[in-house]
């Protein structure tokens, strides 16, 4: 049993891709102005456009981008930095630094008083794991 989880951050790089950023693609026709179901809807297309031409997402160009909206613009390979994509969501639950930070410190307060039982709990459960094996 692993005593803490281990973070492969050269493997989590490699699973990113920019298709996961198409939602950050309709959330930056939104903030041009376009109503939301239209910019998912743009987004689709584009995805869609990415797709039948074999390349990756934030391969399309500005004037490609264009043929489906007017509202693409040089400003739109912004959209493709990754760490811009988690730090836009600060809201309480976001993925934002601030936010996470504002989580893990929510649950150390609820958990640190329970720390003992806790403890107790998870003895008891390993103690049950490693009777069950032998």
């Amino acid at each position: 049993m692993a005593c803490c989880p281990q973070i492969h951050r050269e493997n989590m790089a490699r699973a990113l891709s920019p298709d996961m950023l198409a939602t950050d693609l309709a959330y930056y026709l939104v903030r041009k102005g376009m109503p939301f179901r239209q910019a998912h809807e743009a987004s689709g297309k584009a995805v869609f456009m990415a797709e039948t031409k074999g390349v990756a997402l934030n391969q399309l160009s500005l004037q490609e981008l264009q043929t489906i909206s007017p509202l693409f613009s040089g400003d739109v390979s912004h959209v493709w930095d990754y760490g811009h994509s988690v730090e836009q969501y600060a809201a309480l639950g976001g993925t934002a630094r601030s936010s996470v930070d504002w989580q893990i410190g929510q649950t150390i307060r609820v958990l640190y008083p329970l720390r003992g039982m806790v403890y107790l709990v998870v003895k008891s459960v390993v103690r049950l794991a490693c009777d069950a094996r032998h």
